[in-house]
């Protein structure tokens, strides 16, 4: 197959690894690691961004945790995707009959579970 300039590239002479930058830890990481040796396939930014909030206190560039924070104890989740984050808050809201605020950085209002 050839397209319109010539001939395609070969597959190995494309470089599509993701990358994740962090502007406070001044560094760019390929994702080669999460790729080949953890084999993560699709969650390997997902799994990059935990490690590095867990072993810097922060995320990296444009990764915004979902927060779950229980109103009357100091439980709470942070996830990167929204359905772990309201699962935790549902079963916390209706086993200890807390409200827990559900929030993100693409909400302008965060969401009370729980709150009868």
């Amino acid at each position: 197959m050839t397209d319109p300039g010539g001939e395609l590239p070969h597959p190995d002479d494309v470089d599509d690894t993701p990358t994740i930058s962090c502007s406070r830890c001044d560094a760019e990481w390929a994702l080669d690691y999460e790729l080949d040796e953890l084999s993560m396939g699709n969650q390997a930014v997902e799994a990059f961004a935990l490690d590095h909030q867990q072993h810097t206190g922060h995320f990296p560039d444009d990764v915004s945790p979902w927060i779950a924070d229980c109103q009357r104890c100091p439980d709470g989740v942070e996830r990167l995707e929204e359905q772990g984050v309201r699962r935790w808050a549902t079963a916390h809201a209706r086993h200890t009959r807390h409200t827990v605020e559900l929030d993100h950085a693409s909400r302008d209002e965060p969401v009370l579970i729980g709150d009868d």
